[in-house]
């Protein structure tokens, strides 16, 4: 008897009835991040929000795209994948919110070697938490299976949000001048960014080496590297809301070097006191274990401050106040004095 078509596609390698079990599976989590604006349910062809026009006089969409990166490894030894979509999520709302917008929507992307079902609905309800901590909702996504390209245990995800900001209120960078003080906010950790670092400094390879109990973290390897992306956009849009921000910076790859420059004018340059930001055991414990100098250390991870927030200087009590009142720990690290463009930490 001739095999049908179905049949054909699963001895390839694609289990459709999977991909029918994992939409059935999602779409109580997916619910949970529904907002004013969404139109349609998922499933659909195109992920379908309703712009609230009414509410800006110039309304302006800012988008962004990420994602994870080799922090999946991790999840992969762990067999935890509960809480790598947060991760995927707050790389991408951090940088919109980081330009002032509000994020409206998010759709996710997971390439699997082979959908495990149950593994999909983990992976999706962390981008579900990390939309509801964000404010947006999840409208869409695609999960595409590829046998005999990846392994069968193994899977990418990556994101898109888009964000709308009113346009005069946008944080461009426009009013940053010399004298402005600069706050920092807390990191939850490593966040998605050095990863590829980090494995090869504790040679993690298997479940055996991210399981030890280290006394300096409070917890294991593992626990503190799959730590998710603190999602920084309610309290950025609290604050905004009250003072001024001038510019920001979310130390992500490239770390202090490489992103507080982003956000600098000609001119100006950026003073940090390495004293005054937070401090996280795990860096120290990066450091030690893979004799990495301090410069580099900065030029790779967030070092415990995950943003850079630029500030009128007879604004910066009211911003660290409402910044902690909305639940983060911010303090001032520094400011903005004339100079070359770039970074000095002292």
């Amino acid at each position: 008897m001739q095999k049908s078509f179905s049949d054909s596609y699963a001895a390839a390698g694609v289990d459709v009835t999977a991909g029918y079990e994992s939409v059935e599976l999602i779409k109580s989590h997916v619910k949970k991040t529904n907002i004013p604006g969404v139109i349609g349910s998922i499933g659909g062809f195109g992920g379908m929000f309703e712009l609230p026009f009414g509410e800006y006089k110039n309304p302006v969409l800012v988008s962004g795209t990420d994602g994870v990166g080799t922090k999946l490894k991790l999840a992969f030894l762990m067999d935890k994948h509960d809480t790598i979509g947060i991760d995927c999520v707050a790389m991408c709302v951090n940088d919109v919110a980081c330009s002032g917008a509000k994020p409206l929507f998010f759709l996710d992307y997971i390439a699997c070697g082979k959908n495990y079902p149950e593994k999909i609905e983990q992976i999706v309800k962390g981008v579900a938490d990390g939309c509801v901590q964000s404010g947006c909702a999840l409208v869409g996504g695609e999960t595409a299976e590829h046998p005999g390209l990846m392994p069968a245990e193994e899977y990418d995800l990556a994101g898109f949000t888009v964000g709308i900001g009113e346009k005069d209120k946008l944080v461009s960078g426009e009013h940053l001048k010399a004298g402005d003080t600069l706050i920092g906010v807390a990191s939850s950790g490593v966040h998605s960014n050095g990863f590829s670092l980090v494995r090869k400094v504790f040679d993690i390879d298997s479940e055996d080496k991210i399981n030890v109990y280290v006394d300096e973290l409070g917890k294991t390897l593992g626990e503190e590297l799959l730590t998710p992306t603190r999602i920084y956009v309610k309290p950025l849009l609290t604050l905004m809301d009250s003072v001024r921000v001038n510019a920001i910076s979310h130390i992500t790859g490239g770390g202090f070097y490489e992103n507080v420059p982003r956000m600098l004018n000609d001119n100006t340059l950026a003073v940090i006191e390495k004293d005054k930001c937070f401090k996280k055991p795990i860096f120290d414990l990066i450091a030690k274990t893979g004799s990495i100098p301090e410069r580099d250390m900065y030029n790779t991870f967030n070092m415990g401050t995950g943003l850079v927030i630029a500030v009128d200087n007879d604004k910066a009590d009211e911003a660290v106040r409402i910044l902690n009142a909305s639940g983060e720990q911010a303090s001032v690290i520094g400011e903005i004095k004339a100079g070359e463009k770039g970074v000095e930490l002292c």
